[in-house]
């Protein structure tokens, strides 16, 4: 089964808009797997695990973290949730996958 890579837009100031993001992929990670899809979310999968380690991580961080699992994803989707388009992690893994060859698409909330 080919494992694809869920990007969607997180930070943001206010905690409110990032708890809406965090649903919004778990939601759209979930109907993607029961259509039949293995696949890995960044922001669901990692959400909490981001609470737990407070300001240990920073973007820096989980961009690292990321890289590695989606060199090994054979597509990349990107959640178009309001701010995808200005979000520099999602721009950096749109510019990731498309340099190593794995296929972009973009799907809706």
């Amino acid at each position: 089964m080919a494992l694809t890579y869920l990007a969607a837009p997180y930070s943001h100031q206010d905690p409110e808009v990032r708890r809406m993001r965090y649903w919004s992929s778990v939601m759209k990670a979930a109907e993607m797997m029961k259509s039949g899809e293995c696949v890995f979310s960044p922001i669901a999968h990692t959400h909490e695990i981001g609470l737990m380690m407070g300001d240990a991580v920073n973007h820096d961080f989980w961009m690292q973290q990321d890289r590695e699992i989606l060199k090994h994803c054979e597509k990349l989707a990107v959640l178009m949730l309001p701010g995808w388009m200005e979000s520099s992690g999602v721009s950096e893994e749109i510019s990731v996958a498309r340099a190593i060859g794995i296929p972009v698409e973009y799907v809706e909330p």
